[in-house]
């Protein structure tokens, strides 16, 4: 028979992350301390490892899709601006080439 999903707080699992990462208590010890798989702890640790005390927070996720779009958006920025001064380089040589590069004045 299938278990029902347990749900846990944000509390309960910053003080499991807090115990493993101190050493306070083992992955095993808390396996069977609170019943839960050492997959579940191990996610918890690597969590609390990456985020320390704002790991669990229920902006996270969001916080996160929204640095992710943000880091996609200055990929393409930058993607985009490369080509630009390519283009750029391009005509410069194409003007030299030609001979009929204006001169720049000095004041």
């Amino acid at each position: 028979m299938a278990r029902a999903r347990r749900k846990f707080t944000r509390e309960f699992k910053l003080e499991v992350g807090r115990r493993i990462v101190s050493g306070e208590a083992s992955l095993a010890q808390l396996s069977r301390e609170h019943d839960l798989s050492r997959s579940v702890l191990e996610r918890w640790r690597d969590a609390y490892r990456t985020h320390g005390e704002d790991a669990f927070s229920e902006a996270g996720g969001a916080d996160e899709q929204v640095l992710q779009a943000a880091q996609r958006r200055i990929a393409e920025l930058e993607a985009s601006l490369g080509r630009a001064h390519l283009e750029v380089e391009l005509l410069k040589r194409l003007v030299d080439l030609q001979g009929t590069r204006p001169r720049r004045s000095t004041l």
